[in-house]
């Protein structure tokens, strides 16, 4: 369960601001050197340059909010990346995507899972269910696209691996039909 409040689903009027204003406070968002009192002054400043009403000026706290949630999602992202970096690092370099079955087998287990609590409901919502035919439908295509990726890894290795043995038993002397 997670600490996120719900809401109405009314959109903050961060998500209001035109588009050119949010790639701005992003930017300025992520680049650390910026305290947040200079962000929400810079961003107050593009408002009001953009002719928007005044009661789309930011406040001290809504900018808090948001940037601290903009932080938590930029650390699940960070974190994401920490651990792909590990996995990839404890299954090597292989010309398979170890990784990416892992991924797959994790996303699998997410769908297990969910249409296991699907279940144990009274009633399953279409849509839900059409949600979860999509991701296994997903899921096999990728499957798929990654074991034919393999396989043609795989035939490529084995070219190469048959050209340099030919190149190799030309140089000692040897033909074809005498290495075979």
């Amino acid at each position: 369960m997670t600490n996120e409040r719900q809401t109405r689903g009314r959109p903050s009027k961060i998500d209001l601001l035109p588009e050119s204003i949010r790639d701005q406070l992003h930017q300025m968002l992520r680049d650390k050197r910026h305290t947040q009192e200079e962000i929400r002054d810079a961003i107050n400043e593009l408002i009001d340059s953009h002719n928007l009403p005044e009661d789309m000026q930011l406040s001290r706290t809504g900018l808090n909010r948001y940037a601290s949630r903009m932080e938590q999602f930029g650390a699940k992202i960070r974190a994401s990346r920490e651990m792909a970096e590990i996995w990839a690092a404890k299954l090597g370099s292989a010309p398979t995507s170890d990784v990416g079955k892992l991924l797959l087998e994790f996303v699998k287990t997410l769908a297990f899972e969910t249409s296991m609590s699907l279940s144990e409901g009274d009633v399953v919502e279409p849509k839900a269910l059409g949600q979860l035919a999509l991701v296994a439908h997903r899921l096999e295509s990728a499957a798929m696209v990654s074991h034919k990726r393999e396989k043609e890894i795989l035939q490529e290795f084995a070219r190469e691996a048959a050209e340099k043995a030919e190149i190799i038993a030309t140089k000692a002397g040897l033909s074809s039909e005498s290495a075979a």
